[in-house]
């Protein structure tokens, strides 16, 4: 039989192994980060590479529009996302009240406006058919971009979230076309001009330099963001991929495929 202290001494040593071999599985999770196509992807692939280095598997999952990546979040289907702005998400916690917080910045994409059918913007004719996001922050976001270019006037105070009947002046009568984002670029034959997401502009073949007719200043309240849950906001692994994100070598590569169409926002 064993003695007290042989027993005493056994259960710890048997804690000791349960601790570790939990910190163990823990460290071997794979943590699952949904992105949308194109330079999102492109990116975390990149991520994937540096976090591996460190001890952090990463399985990168796509999505092809804006709405199913915090769906899936929030049901548990994935540990972090990569592909939205602070004003997005914003409004998805207001309509939807997801449990998330931002754990750091990533990138900036300024918006570009495209077209097929023109090379500058006084171009436009009256009644265009002008094709803009048909979610409320981008949606708003273009709206604003054109009143700065000078094409409309919004009410005062319509702030992030204008939208078409926010318009006070149109001189050009042009008609707003709201179409989901990654539809846009498909959309571009259809209409006379065109306000896309950079990450879908490149996706389609775009290139935000030398393909836009006109582009959204880099400064503002766009910068893209990392997101988790709230719950594990402080697990360790969300400070080990905000640290592979925010490595030079991420910023380095950000420079060097997009050229200045994507902009590292930390």
């Amino acid at each position: 039989m064993l003695s007290k202290r042989s027993l005493l001494q056994s259960t710890l040593a048997l804690a000791l192994f349960t601790g570790l071999a939990g910190a163990a599985l823990a460290q071997d999770k794979t943590i699952k980060i949904g992105v949308t196509a194109g330079p999102h992807a492109q990116i975390m692939e990149q991520v994937k590479k540096v976090a591996e280095k460190q001890g952090l598997k990463i399985q990168v999952v796509e999505f092809s529009d804006y709405v199913q990546p915090n769906a899936a979040l929030a049901a548990g289907d994935l540990d972090a996302n990569s592909y939205q702005h602070k004003p997005y998400l914003d409004a998805q916690i207001k309509d939807r009240g997801y449990p998330f917080v931002v754990a750091a910045n990533t990138v900036n994409f300024p918006i570009g406006i495209y077209s097929r059918k023109i090379k500058k913007l006084s171009d436009l004719k009256e009644g265009a058919r002008f094709g803009i996001p048909n979610d409320p922050t981008n949606g708003g976001r273009v709206l604003l971009l054109l009143q700065s270019l000078g094409l409309i006037k919004l009410k005062d105070g319509a702030g992030l979230k204008a939208t078409p009947l926010d318009v006070v002046s149109n001189p050009k009568k042009l008609r707003f076309i709201e179409l989901d984002a990654a539809q846009l670029p498909r959309s571009l034959d259809d209409l006379d001009a065109s306000a896309i997401n950079t990450n879908f502009a490149i996706s389609a073949g775009l290139n935000p330099k030398t393909d836009s007719i006109a582009q959204e200043s880099p400064d503002g309240p766009y910068v893209n963001i990392l997101v988790v849950r709230a719950a594990d906001k402080d697990k360790p692994w969300v400070a080990q991929l905000v640290k592979a994100y925010h490595s030079k070598e991420i910023r380095q590569f950000i420079d060097t495929q997009f050229k200045g169409s994507v902009l590292a926002g930390w």
